[in-house]
């Protein structure tokens, strides 16, 4: 099978209309079975979806390794993203602390090259910009590992337009991945009119709002301490109350055109641009077939509109990270 594809900047960069986000498979919403996570990536390919995303820090550092088995006879039929940029030390994370300077660039492209079974990496993004390095430095780094072979593309994770701007001044950016969904509109004031003036696609993560607008969200209480959406904002007290009232035009327009509510999700967002490349993740294969699916969905304008309306800016409670994790968003 084949999907539609689209391209991300004009360096090159053409995936799948809709991509696959690996870190479910490692991280954040509960353990995962390896055998169906392989299963699922692998099921991901014969559908025609190739663009799957991952970083040194999902994990940490093993859902690299998990992609690194799985493509080991499929390298070729595969985009691969992953990212650098946070602090680790004896195979943990530091915090939220940044590392981003040219030999820490340098290490990292190291370590997921030889996690990932590969000699290059499809699509290279710094995962939270670093206020101790010049934006400018990253950028030469990464040009760099391009002229080298290791890196085909250049990206950025939750960047601002200052950074933005300034990093694709040295070397272009490909793409930009950063939280856009029908409940999450941040971008939409400055950020994608600015991708759209210096061609850089926009590859939106938590597609689905972290499983909201599935339809099978649950008060944050339901979840173990383990799974993110246990201390996510939206889904705690009042917050949780609001937004299953704002959410249920999805739940609506899935009813009337026989689609599920995750379909119509990334429908929406397929249909804002065709420089816009969603990547819902998921670890089992039938959420992956669901979600491959919504390309053949279509929504007529009055819909869009519906939507627009009923999950626009002010219209979510809550804020979408724990203060300590909107503290590293460069906004």
């Amino acid at each position: 099978m084949t999907m539609n594809t689209r391209k991300l900047g004009n360096q090159g960069l053409e995936v799948s209309a809709v991509g696959l986000g690996c870190m479910p498979m490692s991280q954040s919403y509960g353990p995962a079975d390896e055998g169906e996570s392989i299963a699922t990536l692998h099921r991901a390919t014969d559908l025609g979806c190739n663009f799957f995303d991952t970083a040194q820090g999902y994990g940490p550092l093993t859902n690299e390794s998990l992609l690194g088995k799985a493509f080991k006879d499929r390298r070729d039929q595969v985009i691969i993203g992953t990212k650098f940029g946070f602090r680790f030390k004896d195979g943990k994370q530091v915090g939220a602390e940044r590392a981003s300077r040219p030999e820490h660039i340098r290490e990292a492209v190291e370590g997921s090259l030889r996690r990932l079974g590969t000699d290059y990496i499809d699509l290279l993004y710094q995962h939270r910009v670093d206020p101790a390095v010049p934006i400018e430095e990253v950028a030469g780094t990464v040009g760099e590992l391009v002229k080298e072979g290791k890196v085909r593309f250049f990206g950025l994770s939750e960047a601002g337009i200052a950074t933005i701007r300034r990093a694709h001044a040295v070397h272009p950016v490909s793409a930009l991945q950063s939280e856009y969904s029908l409940w999450e509109r941040n971008l939409e004031p400055e950020i994608i009119p600015a991708l759209r003036e210096l061609n850089i696609g926009l590859v939106p993560f938590c597609p689905l709002g972290r499983g909201f607008l599935t339809g099978n969200a649950k008060r944050a209480e339901s979840y173990p301490p383990e799974d993110t959406r246990h201390n996510d904002p939206r889904y705690q007290g009042a917050h949780f109350d609001a937004n299953v009232q704002a959410a249920r035009i999805v739940f609506e327009i899935a009813a009337a055109v026989q689609a599920k509510p995750a379909q119509i999700a990334l429908a929406w967002l397929l249909q804002k641009g065709n420089d816009i490349v969603p990547i819902p993740g998921t670890k089992r294969r039938v959420y992956l077939e669901e979600n491959i699916a919504s390309e053949a969905v279509d929504l007529d304008a009055a819909q869009m509109k519906a939507l627009d309306d009923a999950l626009g800016t002010g219209k979510i409670a809550g804020n979408r990270y724990p203060d300590w994790i909107m503290a590293t968003i460069d906004r």
